[in-house]
Order: structure tokens, then sequence, then C-alpha cells
């Protein structure tokens, strides 16, 4: 009787699990191919048919992978990847792009030759060619590349000699100054997460490579530029590496921030002029100082509405609205927007209006950028914001076609809560994909917490948000 009574319960159990898999396939709009694959994915060797149904291909699946099934669709999943810190690798870092790279009065074409030079170049390089690929990383950055050389600090500088010898050498073939490729390196090391992409393939982020990408920033035409830290290690190696380092001083970077570079260069490689507009010549300001100066106010709040009206041309209606707090020393009434789209659009077109939390609506003062895809105006309040005022709530709305279907928001300031609700017509088929941007790099992974979608009898919806976020972190989302 007892065994019959477990039977009964383990068929409840698995029926249960059944109905909840089903419906949430349903709130997501997923089918049985979704089934499949996931049936694939696991390796599962469960004879699936084409006619089956999903509850057919349901019944057949063990009680463990209808668990997975379940975790997957609430997000359960994600709190198995581990912590993050625990793929983490230290590199020597190498970091070119080529000098004008993208300027627009090139011709693609020739943008793309001089791209597939520098490929050619580096691979005919001996470090490139004798490098270890169990250990080294290969980033394609459009116009450029980063090499990442896990186990020797050498690598990066000798590939740098390396290929400023071939480079001058095919230099000396061209004739015309818009030929001859020239290029900008930085080197340094640093940490950097091992994530997966998109793709599902290994990719890195972090300091390590975003803090070489800032050095070779810094870099004129032909400059070998390294950090401090990374030239104290490596001098001490050669006294040839001695001789061709060169400390140039303090130069600022983004945020405030300054590194102590070092110029390199020697016989048939480097550049001994370097750009002195970024360089330090008093001390640097914070992070903070440098905050107040852009800006005087701090977002404490950002709540980002998106409602598609037109899914043909993907018109779609923002309402932004802003809790912000004045961190000057002096009442503000005047605030600034800039505004992209992905369809040329007038302004007057846009039906802008910008109003504060008692509905007084703003002057707008001036349209300092009126290009067809991107708008910078200044507004100026009824009511002006006063020194450490809280419960103030500027909102923006505005009319502007998305047929892109993205949306990308950089945050302003440190902002403690951040909200992103869309909507769409029922019926429309969307990706509901919200994505974290290394703005910088370009590299983008996957938004925690994940996206929620929403079906409702008119209308999808998808509400996305983030608590805490930090000063320039940029987020996208696609649907």
């Amino acid at each position: 009787m007892q065994k019959q009574d477990s039977e009964i319960l383990q068929k409840l159990e698995r029926v249960t699990k059944y109905a909840e898999i089903l419906s949430r396939m349903e709130e997501s709009n997923k089918t049985k191919e979704w089934i499949k694959r996931q049936v694939k994915k696991k390796s599962l060797k469960i004879p699936v048919k084409l006619t089956m149904s999903s509850l057919q291909i349901l019944e057949l699946c063990p009680d463990d992978f209808l668990t997975y099934l379940i975790d997957t669709l609430t997000g359960k999943d994600l709190d198995d990847l581990g912590d993050i810190n625990a793929f983490t690798k230290t590199f020597f870092w190498f970091f070119t792009d080529i000098v004008a790279g993208s300027n627009p009065t090139l011709v693609t074409k020739e943008q793309a030759r001089k791209v597939v030079v520098l490929n050619e170049l580096i691979e005919r390089t001996e470090v490139f060619q004798n490098r270890d690929p169990s250990s080294t990383v290969i980033l394609p950055t459009g116009d450029g590349m980063a090499i990442g050389f896990s186990d020797s600090p050498e690598y990066p500088l000798r590939l740098s000699i390396q290929l400023h010898k071939i480079l001058n050498e095919y230099n000396k073939t061209k004739k015309r100054k818009d030929d001859k490729v020239l290029l900008r390196i930085g080197i340094d090391i640093g940490p950097v997460y091992i994530i997966k992409d998109l793709n599902g393939q290994d990719n890195v982020w972090g300091p390590g490579i975003i803090l070489t990408r800032r050095v070779m920033d810094l870099a004129g035409d032909q400059n070998i530029f390294c950090s401090s830290r990374y030239a104290e290690d490596v001098r001490v190696l050669s006294p040839e590496y001695k001789e061709i380092m060169h400390s140039i001083g303090d130069y600022s970077i983004k945020h405030g921030e300054q590194l102590n570079i070092f110029n390199i260069y020697g016989e048939g490689f480097g550049e001994k002029t370097t750009p002195k507009k970024k360089k330090i010549t008093q001390k640097s300001e914070t992070f903070e100082q440098t905050l107040k100066a852009k800006t005087a106010f701090l977002f404490n709040s950002i709540d980002i509405k998106l409602d598609v009206t037109d899914p043909k041309t993907m018109l779609s209606h923002h309402v932004w609205t802003w809790n912000l707090i004045n961190v000057s020393d002096a009442p503000r009434d005047e605030i600034f927007y800039y505004l992209d789209g992905d369809s040329p659009k007038d302004f007057p077109d846009m039906n802008v209006k910008v109003y504060d939390e008692e509905g007084n609506e703003a002057e707008i003062l001036a349209l300092q950028e009126n290009k067809p895809t991107h708008k910078e105006f200044s507004v100026r309040l009824k009511k002006a914001i006063k020194p450490r005022q809280r419960k103030r709530f500027i909102t923006i709305e505005y009319d502007w076609e998305e047929p892109e279907r993205t949306f990308f928001y950089k945050v302003p300031t440190d902002c403690k809560s951040f909200t992103y609700n869309f909507s769409i017509p029922a019926g429309v088929e969307i990706k509901n994909r919200a994505l974290k941007v290394d703005a910088e790099l370009g590299y983008k992974w996957n938004a925690d917490p994940p996206a929620t979608l929403k079906f409702e009898k008119d209308v999808t919806r998808v509400r996305w948000e983030g608590k805490n976020l930090k000063a320039f972190d940029a987020y996208k989302f696609d649907w």
C-alpha cells in the first residue's frame, strides 16, 4: 500500500512539474523547439519525434531534467554560475590600433586595407609565431588588436619592437602619407575576468585590459607607451630594456585618475616625441571634483519608459523621469539633454516636453546640436532646484522611431535605482534581452538580474531594475 501511495505521489509531482513548465513556457512565448534544444544541450538520449507535443516530450524526460527546465525558466540556474572572481587571470597586455583608423575621410576600402596590413605584420613577428596559444588571448578590436600573454612579461615589449621594425620597412615602400600605416601601442599588466560572451565563447573583461587601452589612448603617432608598474617589472630583466624605457611623467585618464607613463623608443622603433595635451602639470582632481565640474546634479533614481506605438515603424514614445539632487552650492534651473535615435528626425516632430513633479513645463532655451539622429539642448525649469533639495523629479517625453529595436543608456552619476519599462502591442515577436555594456571596449554580457517578460491581452511588457549603479555604467536593451 505504501509503495502504491509513493508511486501516486511521484506521478503527482511529475504532473505538477509538467504544468509549471508548460505554463512558464507559455508566459515566455517558448515552444517545444526550446525543450528539444535543452535536450540536445544536456545530451539526453530521448526518442523525440516530430509529431510529439511539448507534453509528450516532457513525459519522456527524467525528473532531474524537469527540475532543470523549471530552474532555467525561473532564472534559478543563474545562481549556480559561481563567483566570477574564481575565473580571474593576470596577463601582460599589448594593445594597438591604427592612428586615424576610423577617420571618416578615408574610404572604407582603405580603412579595411590598413587593418589587413596590421594583422599580417603582427603575424610575421617572431613573438606571435612562437607564442603558446594556450596562454595567449587575442582580441580583434575593429581597427586594432589586444593580445594578452600569461607566460612572460617580456612578450608585449618584444612584440611591439618587432612590429615597429617590420612596419617601418613597410612604410618605406609607400610614397603617399595616407598609404602609410601608423600605430599607437599601449602595454600594461593586470587581471581580467574570464567570462562567456553571447556566443558561449570565452572572453575577457576587467581592469587589466581596460587600463592598457587607456595607456594606448594616451599615445601619439608611433608611440609605444607602458605603465610604470609594467616598466618597473621589466626594466630589471635586461640592461637593454632599461635603456629604451623613459619616464615621461603623470598623465590624466578617465574619472580623474592618473597614470605614470614610460615612453619606449630606440633605434628603429618607437617615437621620442609625445603628445602633451593630457600630461598633468598640477595635481589631478579627484573623481568627485571632476564630476562636480561636469554636472551640478546627482541622479538619485532614473526611470525609463519606452512604449512602441507603431510596430511597423517602431515609433516609440519615451518618458524619462530623473530624481535629481543639486550637489552644487547654488540653486540650479538649467538642465542639459542629449538624445539619439535610429532614424533621421526633425526636432519639432519629436514632440519634446520637459516638466517637473508639479507638472510645470520647462522652457527649451537652445538647440545646441540638431543632427538628423542626434540632438543636444538645454531647458530652464520654472522652479529652480535648491542645493541638497530632495523629491525633485524632472520628466522628459519625446517620440522617435527605433527600427534597430534597441535602446542604450549610460548612467551619468552614481544611481541608487534604475528602472526600464518597455511595452509593445501584443503579437509582435521580441528578443527581450538586457545587456550590460563596456562602452570603451564594446564588450557585452547579460545584465543581472535578467529582464522580466509579461504577456497581457493587448500588450507585451518588459521590465528591468538595477540597484546601486555606478557612474558611467552602460546598458543596452534589445527587443
